[in-house]
């Protein structure tokens, strides 16, 4: 008897077109429910927003293909086996789609962002005007006046007009809605916010776009809009020009509606192949963690992260060099420019040390209010550099949501170190040799050696003042983030308890031969001897009792130090086996 293969389906890392997803043999997580939610909302005008690469234009574009009057004759072809499928909208394939994606368009200046943003607005419905030509009558003459006359954003007016004529109704997406305004607020600058205030003010040519498909709503010309980007702020600062729309971001019966919840991973996982016997990471740990409302169901996957983990180890056999997915260095940039006042850095460096905050999250704020301390929290929140943890007082504990965007924030500290503590030094040959001898040769001394000499006594009087055991925690996280041969884990989970830090070895080096457990512990060099005793065989409880943990004590050449510090120069080793 012949052995069947099983034929799994491809990985959709890099493709957000919807149609080609299912039509090409892709794997697709069923997220169609959610359009029978957004239909049965009272509002027409949705926005919505969540961090970047969390599968935005994969949604878009579902709803391109399930509203399109182009897409009737494929419905059942393209959506029949998926939930929407088997319970259709009476609006389903009822609209002409208009979609506008502004992302990619030209900052360094006024003049060249108008004319990119006026070409963007042009082509866009120059595209839709030859998408319906078979149904709006004008549209052939009406392409050649625009062509002629490059009106800009008339030409939208224009096309609305063509469509009243022939009673159609448009469905309009939006999608990287903010990303010149990102862009523009990144910059930090003066300069940049008056650009950006020039584009969204009364007579700006971005608060005229938006106006336009404003007022085509009132006679349902418009008559669904969805519009998505990573920040709430352009919606703010557009204020009457496009105040229609209901805000689903942090709506909690839209949390899943973007990202992979474990059981939809899982699922991933089983159609395409993926072996688990490969995963030998935590992927829960290094991608899961998010949720945008506190009554959310289920955290979620940045499906991004977790797509890139896949595709390594499908095309590999094995899990990649960089756990962290390259594209989260975008994020980085943006979280350095961000941070260049002081009060965004103390909260930047609140979050590392803390591992969370306690705040509010807004739901629009205006650009003018991004350098006050509750704006700035929620504007990294809905860049995906923190999510909910819990309801804390009547407001919400805001935590990291996973190891990968930890370490955005270890790689932020390292530079930030050396740029306002210019004596100290980063030595990348002695730090690696230090590294390396702790995994090959069980030898803590060298590595703790290295950060006192090169971090702990070059210190400013300035962080001296904030120097404790979570500084000396943070600031040798960042030391051993410059190195691949080590997983650093900071508040790892040991059961009870929390270890300060835990350095997993790399998948990749499995001869590493030991992995370690620090406790840290600190007093200042005017403590008296009894209290240095105590704090001392605390550090030591708590370690062996992480030792005995049921998540690590089995690991291989596993070893626990407490790390005694008394002032930044005099350290104590205890090593226990």
């Amino acid at each position: 008897m012949a052995m069947t293969t099983r034929l799994f389906k491809r990985l959709p890392y890099g493709n957000s077109s919807f149609r080609d997803i299912i039509l090409q043999g892709y794997a697709y997580i069923d997220k169609t429910r959610f359009i029978k939610e957004l239909e049965n909302e009272d509002n027409r005008n949705h926005f919505f927003i969540r961090p970047r690469k969390f599968g935005k234009s994969t949604f878009l574009t579902t709803l391109r293909s399930y509203y399109d009057i182009n897409a009737k004759d494929e419905f059942e072809q393209i959506f029949g086996n998926l939930y929407i499928g088997k319970h259709p909208t009476p609006e389903k394939n009822s609209y002409t789609i208009m979609e506008f994606d502004f992302s990619g368009l030209n900052t360094s200046s006024e003049e060249k962002f108008a004319k990119d943003f006026s070409q963007a607005v042009q082509d866009t419905v120059c595209k839709f005007l030859r998408a319906y030509e078979h149904i709006i009558t004008e549209a052939k003459s009406l392409l050649q006046q625009i062509e002629k006359k490059d009106p800009g954003v008339n030409a939208v007016t224009a096309a609305f007009n063509s469509v009243i004529r022939e009673k159609l109704k448009i469905y309009v997406i939006i999608d990287e809605y903010d990303h010149f305004a990102n862009d523009l607020i990144a910059m930090g600058t003066l300069a940049g916010k008056d650009f950006y205030k020039t584009m969204v003010s009364a007579n700006g040519m971005v608060r005229d776009f938006y106006e336009r498909i404003k007022a085509a709503t009132k006679d349902d010309t418009v008559y669904r809009t969805f519009i998505t980007g990573i920040s709430p702020v352009m919606l703010d600062d557009l204020t009457s020009g496009y105040n229609i729309a209901e805000i689903l971001t942090l709506n909690p019966k839209y949390n899943e509606m973007l990202g992979f919840t474990q059981a939809e991973v899982e699922t991933l996982m089983a159609e395409t192949g993926v072996d688990p016997a490969l995963i030998n990471v935590d992927m829960e740990a290094y991608y899961n963690g998010y949720l945008f409302h506190k009554d959310g169901e289920n955290r979620v996957y940045n499906p991004s992260m977790i797509l890139y983990f896949f595709r390594q180890v499908i095309d590999r056999g094995k899990p990649p060099e960089n756990i962290i997915d390259p594209n989260l260095h975008t994020d980085y940039s943006r979280l350095q420019r961000l941070a260049k006042n002081d009060k965004n850095r103390e909260t930047i460096l609140q979050i590392i040390r803390k591992g969370s905050i306690v705040s509010r999250i807004l739901e629009k704020f205006p650009i003018d209010m991004i350098d006050d301390n509750s704006y700035f929290i929620s504007l990294m929140f809905y860049m995906g550099m923190l999510t909910v943890d819990k309801p804390y007082k009547l407001r919400l504990k805001l935590c990291i949501p996973n190891y990968s965007i930890k370490t955005l924030y270890w790689e932020y500290l390292a530079k930030y170190i050396t740029t306002t503590s210019p004596d100290m030094t980063v030595q990348s040959e002695p730090l690696e040799d230090a590294i390396y001898a702790l995994a090959m040769e069980g030898d803590v001394q060298q590595f703790v050696a290295y950060i006192s000499e090169n971090a702990f006594s070059k210190l400013s009087d300035y962080d001296l003042q904030r120097f404790d055991e979570k500084y000396i925690q943070i600031l040798m996280l960042a030391y051993l983030f410059m190195s691949n041969i080590y997983i650093p884990m900071s508040e790892y989970e040991a059961v009870p308890g929390r270890a300060d830090i835990f350095l997993q070895r790399n998948p990749l080096y499995p001869e590493i031969r030991h992995e370690w457990v620090f406790e840290i512990k600190y007093c200042r060099t005017s403590a008296r001897d009894s209290e240095i005793a105590e704090k001392r065989n605390e550090g030591l409880g708590q370690l062996k009792q992480y030792l005995q943990s049921y998540r690590i004590k089995d690991r291989p050449g596993l070893k626990g130090v407490l790390l005694f510090f008394t002032g930044k120069n005099k350290f104590e080793i205890i090593e226990i086996k």
